[in-house]
C-alpha cells in the first residue's frame, strides 16, 4: 500500500490548473484523497462526472506509474491526446501499435518516464507485460469501467476476471474501481472480483439535473423515421446528435435514408474497419456531422460537449446501457434531451440477442467433460481450438464459456485452458449449470425492467435513480411524466431484482 502522501493546497491548486480544472464535481475530492491514502477504492458517478480527474491528478504525486485498465482503445487514444496536450506523459499498451511504436513505448515505461499507463484488460493478461510493468513500479491500478468485471453488471467482460491475478502480481498495488453504472449487486460482484473488500465506496448515482428524459410510442418504422425527423427539426438544430439502434442492419438502413433526406449524418458500427470507425468518430467529434447513427459499439468514454440529444431509435438491453449512452449528451452542463422511441415489438430483437449471448448448459457440460477427458489422458489443458475441435462448437462460443467457467473457479486461462477444480459429481455439476443459468435470467430481467420503464407513468429519473440502489431520490420534474402531470404512481423496481441477482 501507498503510505499517506503529504500536499499541500497549493499544490493541488496548480495540478487542477495544469489539468484544466476549478473545482471538484461531487466525488471527486473523497475518491482523489483516498488514492493519496494508499486506500482502495470504488468510485459510481454519473456519466460526465469527472472520473478521470480521479486519478489522472494524483498520477502526477504517486511515485510510481498509474495504470489505467480500459475496455477501449479508442477511449484510450482519447485520453492520451488530451494528457499530451497538457505535457504530462502517458503510455498506452493495444493491438494499434506497430512493433517499433511497441519496442519505444515499452522503453519509456522501463525507464519509468510515463505517470500513466492505459492497457486494455487482454494485455493485462499476459505475464510479460505484467512482469515489465511490476519492474518499473505500480503505485495505483484504475480499473475503468468496472461494472464489466461483474457477471451480473449489463456488459460483462471476461478478460476483466484476469485483472484480480494481475494486481497480486503486481505486488498489490491499491486499486481504484470506477463506474457509472451500478445496482447494489454489481456494487457487491465488483468488490469480490477485484479482492477489495474494504475499498472506500463513493457513490453519487447515475443522477444528472441537466438531462431531459422522454418516451415517445411509436407504431411502427414510419412513425420512428417521422419522429426522429422531427425531433431533428426541433431547436438547438445546430447541435450534433446521437442515434443508437439496435443492429447493424438498422443502422445502414437509417444512415442511408438520413443522408437520403439531406442530413449531414456518420455510420458507426462494429463491423467497420478500425480506420472507419475512428474516422466517424472524429468527424463527429469535428462537428462535421450532424448526426451518428451508431450501434452500442460506439460511445463508451465520447466527451463531447455540445451534445444536446441522445435518441434510442431502439430499445437497449438494459436501463445500465440505457443510462450510460444516454449519459453521452449534455456533458457541459446544460440542458440535453434523451428520448427513447418505444413499441413492444422492439423486445424481440433484444431477446434474440440474449439467445446468442449464452451458450446452452449442455454446451457448457460438454466443455467441462472435454477438460475432464483430457486430464485423464494425462494432457495439460486444451487450447480453444483443441476444445472447439473437442466438443463441435464455435472457437467463439468456447472462449465465452471457459470465461465462465474461469469466473466460477473452475478453470484457468492462459495458453490453455485447464482445470484447477472438479466437480465431486453429476449433482455438483448440474448445480453450477443451474447458476449460469440465473446469470441469464438476470438479463432477462434486465430487459423486462427496460421495458416497465418504457412503459411507466412515474418520473423517469426516480425509476432509473431507485433502480441503482438511491431511495430517496424525489420526482425531478424535468421528464415527460413530471411535464405531463403523469408521475404518480411508483414502480417497485425491486421486484425483479429478488432471487435473480440483479439488485436487492
Amino acid at each position: 500500500m501507498n503510505q499517506c502522501l503529504r500536499w499541500s493546497e497549493s499544490n493541488v491548486r496548480k495540478v487542477k490548473q495544469r489539468l484544466g480544472v476549478t473545482a471538484y464535481r461531487p466525488g471527486q475530492e473523497a475518491l482523489i484523497e483516498a488514492v493519496m491514502e494508499g486506500r482502495d477504492a470504488l468510485g459510481i458517478l454519473p456519466t460526465g462526472g469527472g472520473k478521470s480527474l480521479c486519478y489522472q491528478l494524483p498520477s502526477l504525486f504517486l511515485p510510481h506509474a498509474v495504470v489505467v485498465v480500459s475496455p477501449l482503445i479508442s477511449l484510450m487514444k482519447d485520453q492520451q491526446d488530451k494528457l499530451e496536450e497538457r505535457a504530462i506523459p502517458v503510455a498506452k499498451l493495444d493491438s494499434t501499435l506497430s512493433r517499433e511504436d511497441e519496442r519505444e513505448m515499452v522503453d519509456e515505461i522501463r525507464e519509468a518516464e510515463p505517470e500513466l499507463i492505459y492497457v486494455t484488460p487482454e494485455r493485462l493478461e499476459q505475464d510479460d507485460c505484467v512482469s515489465m510493468l511490476k519492474r518499473a513500479g505500480v503505485s495505483l491500478v484504475v480499473v475503468d469501467e468496472a461494472h464489466c468485471v461483474s457477471q451480473w453488471g449489463h456488459d460483462f467482460r471476461p478478460a476483466y476476471l484476469g485483472i484480480r491475478s494481475a494486481v497480486k502480481a503486481l505486488g498489490r498495488p491499491p486499486v481504484l474501481a470506477l463506474t457509472a453504472t451500478a445496482t447494489p449487486a454489481v456494487v457487491s460482484d465488483i468488490l469480490k472480483q477485484l479482492d477489495i473488500p474494504d475499498a472506500t465506496i463513493v457513490n453519487h448515482g447515475s443522477s444528472r439535473e441537466n438531462l431531459l428524459y422522454e418516451v415517445r410510442r411509436t407504431v411502427n418504422e414510419a412513425d420512428k423515421e417521422a419522429q426522429l425527423t422531427a425531433l431533428l427539426n426541433e431547436g438547438h438544430q445546430d447541435c450534433p446528435a446521437l442515434v443508437y439502434v439496435a443492429t447493424i442492419k438498422e443502422a445502414v438502413a437509417l444512415f442511408g435514408r438520413l443522408k437520403q433526406a439531406g442530413v449531414s449524418a456518420g455510420l458507426y458500427h462494429g463491423k467497420l474497419s478500425a480506420k472507419e470507425r475512428h474516422r466517424t468518430q472524429q468527424a463527429f467529434m469535428d462537428d462535421e456531422y450532424r448526426v451518428v447513427v451508431a450501434t452500442k459499439a460506439f460511445g463508451l468514454g465520447i466527451d463531447k460537449s455540445n451534445l444536446r440529444l441522445v435518441v434510442h431509435y431502439s430499445l437497449p438491453d438494459s436501463l445500465e446501457s440505457y443510462v450510460q449512452e444516454t449519459g453521452r449528451a449534455g456533458r457541459d452542463g446544460r440542458p440535453a434531451r434523451a428520448v427513447l422511441f418505444y413499441r413492444l415489438e422492439d423486445r424481440r430483437v433484444q431477446s434474440y440477442f440474449l439467445g446468442g449471448k449464452y451458450p446452452r448448459r449442455e454446451d457448457c457440460a460438454s466443455l467441462y467433460r472435454a477438460l475432464i477427458r483430457s486430464e485423464e489422458a494425462g494432457g495439460q489443458g486444451l487450447t480453444l481450438k483443441e476444445l472447439a475441435a473437442g466438443t463441435a462448437l464455435p472457437e467463439k462460443k468456447v472462449k465465452v464459456i471457459a470465461a465462465l467457467l474461469e469466473a466460477s473457479g473452475i478453470v484457468k486461462r492462459a495458453r490453455r485452458v485447464s482445470l484447477i477444480r472438479r466437480f465431486h459429481d453429476n449433482d455438483e455439476l448440474d448445480r453450477y449449470l443451474s447458476e449460469y443459468e440465473s446469470r441469464h435470467q438476470s438479463d432477462r430481467d434486465r430487459l423486462d425492467l427496460m421495458m416497465k420503464y418504457g412503459q411507466t407513468t412515474e418520473c423517469r429519473m426516480r425509476f432509473l435513480t431507485r433502480y441503482f440502489g438511491d431511495e430517496s431520490a424525489e420526482d425531478c420534474r424535468r421528464c415527460d411524466n413530471c411535464r405531463t402531470g403523469a408521475a404518480h404512481r411508483m414502480v417497485d423496481v425491486r421486484t425483479l431484482h429478488s432471487g435473480s441477482g440483479v439488485a436487492a
